[in-house]
């Protein structure tokens, strides 16, 4: 139906094997559980006019969660993965013990305020930042969540909330939401490096979302652009967080006496043409540049995406300055999508696709479950 719509049932019945009886009895269902609606009927064909069914919107609905050190975001989509709420809750601790309360808070007033009812909720994707399980990348580490270290967060959040709980990393949650709903919606592969409050890539692969082993893939932070560079807090010396990340920004700045409490103020000077951030944002394309021409020649993507919570004007800048290396697979003449664009989903992008996951494993169970 999500493929189709609007559709007959024997249209439906055609397309995936199944007789016209046993359509009409699994959209009986569906429309009594007011998931399709009826949409009108198609004439202009032999015999009855069939009825035309489609997707309800209003039908369900899933919550994303995106849960940084500082702050929480928060969004809803409906089932046709339409963004019906987002909300930015700051945060003093982000501690299990302080940030589980004030996400139940947060997703009852978005459920509340968005006039949904929650017997409708599919469920709920928790996103954070990575790694998961890693206690060795530094434990003053600013990007990494405090104590949630051998925490079984699937766990922790079903049985706080009380629902189907999906836990993604930042980044490969970002992905899935341009994927879903934003730049990549007809891109099958492509990297997508997100800024969060530290840096994570996201890579989506003939449409799948690359995980690793242990779930954190994408840790492109970490990657070393310089040798012998700026000290890491993860042990290492001139990893691209370092260099290009929103702390390395807030830090950078700070040195020179200037506050950056947050994106607006980036924004502000960076209008303001201050020449601190504009030295800042030289460098951080640099090393940008050396990390994007590595992922190219490892994933050969259709493009790679810059997006996430760097306001999009610094976006811009940093590919405006971008200087791409000639000896990259990605350096074709027929290309027909740049090597680098701007996401579109902004600073919600990560909760967003966190609520995409659950509309997704919804609309398409897999099979694996009934064999």
């Amino acid at each position: 139906m999500r493929a189709k719509e609007p559709a007959g049932r024997a249209e439906i019945a055609r397309s995936c094997g199944l007789s016209v009886q046993a359509v009409s009895n699994i959209t009986e269902v569906l429309e009594n559980d007011g998931l399709l609606r009826v949409v009108g009927q198609k004439t202009g064909v032999r015999g009855k006019p069939a009825t035309q069914y489609s997707i309800n919107p209003e039908g369900a609905f899933a919550v994303g969660i995106e849960l940084r050190p500082d702050a929480l975001i928060c969004a809803i989509l409906n089932l046709k993965g339409e963004c019906i709420y987002k909300a930015r809750v700051a945060l003093d601790n982000a501690a299990p013990d302080m940030a589980i309360p004030a996400i139940e808070s947060a997703i009852s007033l978005a459920i509340t305020t968005s006039n949904r009812d929650r017997v409708q909720l599919l469920g709920v994707g928790i996103v954070m930042p990575g790694p998961f399980g890693v206690s060795s990348q530094g434990a003053h580490d600013d990007a990494i969540l405090p104590e949630w270290d051998g925490v079984n967060i699937q766990q922790v959040f079903e049985d706080a909330l009380k629902c189907a709980v999906i836990v993604e990393n930042d980044a490969t949650a970002a992905a899935i939401a341009e994927r879903v709903t934003g730049v990549a919606a007809s891109i099958d592969t492509f990297c997508f490096i997100y800024f969060g409050t530290g840096l994570g890539l996201g890579v989506i692969t003939d449409g799948h979302a690359q995980r690793g082993a242990f779930g954190n893939f994408g840790e492109i932070g970490h990657i070393i652009t310089q040798a012998g560079g700026t000290q890491c807090v993860c042990g290492n010396n001139g990893c691209l967080e370092t260099y290009a990340s929103r702390l390395s920004a807030k830090r950078s700045l700070e040195e020179h006496g200037i506050n950056l409490p947050d994106g607006f103020a980036m924004e502000t000077l960076l209008a303001d043409e201050n020449p601190v951030l504009l030295d800042w944002i030289e460098t951080a394309s640099t090393h940008l540049s050396q990390a994007i021409s590595i992922l190219e020649n490892i994933f050969d993507p259709e493009t790679i995406i810059l997006g996430g919570a760097m306001p999009d004007t610094v976006i811009d800048a940093f590919i405006a300055r971008l200087n791409l290396p000639v000896g990259s697979v990605a350096n074709r003449e027929n290309r027909t999508i740049a090597r680098v664009i701007g996401g579109s989903s902004g600073r919600f992008t990560a909760a967003i696709g966190g609520a995409a996951m659950i509309i997704h494993n919804t609309t398409t169970p897999s099979l694996a479950l009934y064999n």
